[in-house]
């Protein structure tokens, strides 16, 4: 049996379950169990103890933290696309690897995408909240009630063909 101690691993808002599993077995990993959003203190006393943070794209992780860092930080991992929320140059300057989770939400985004191009015409959330008002009631049928628009016959614009464009122009 090996006693070499496992990496301290500080997560800054709840993932998903499997995941907070994994990270359970593999690492001491200390989790934010009631999801609630980290100040400033509280990221800064994680990184003063943490191996790895594990931010998410809301916290932001600046010059000023990451010289409070403690010398045992090696890897900041956002969980999220970009790392527009952390200073890369001053971690870099610490030697702090930060990575991020590139491609994780491309084809999710994509799915909501077409769903909100397919709701939002035909106005599928405001007849549900109208029907969540009546408790379920039918209000009654009229020639014009909810008629929202026609997507049938209608071109679809991409701004970007990047990888979430792509997503989308394949659904289309």
């Amino acid at each position: 049996m090996s006693n070499k101690k496992k990496p301290l691993v500080v997560l800054t808002r709840k993932l998903p379950d499997p995941v907070e599993t994994r990270m359970r077995e593999l690492f001491d990993a200390r989790l934010n169990i009631d999801d609630h959003r980290m100040n400033q203190p509280e990221i800064i006393a994680a990184m003063k103890e943490a191996d790895v943070l594990v931010p998410c794209i809301t916290d932001v992780i600046d010059a000023a933290a990451i010289e409070q860092a403690g010398p045992n930080l090696k890897l900041i991992a956002n969980f999220g696309n970009g790392v527009d929320n952390i200073d890369v140059t001053a971690a870099a300057k610490r030697g702090i690897t930060v990575t991020n989770t590139p491609n994780v939400l491309t084809e999710d985004t994509a799915d909501m995408t077409l769903a909100l191009l397919l709701s939002v015409p035909r106005r599928l959330v405001e007849g549900a909240n109208v029907l969540g008002e009546r408790h379920g009631q039918w209000p009654g049928w009229s020639p014009t009630w909810m008629l929202g628009r026609r997507i049938w016959g209608k071109r679809l614009g991409i701004v970007g063909m990047g990888r979430i464009g792509t997503a989308v122009a394949r659904r289309a």
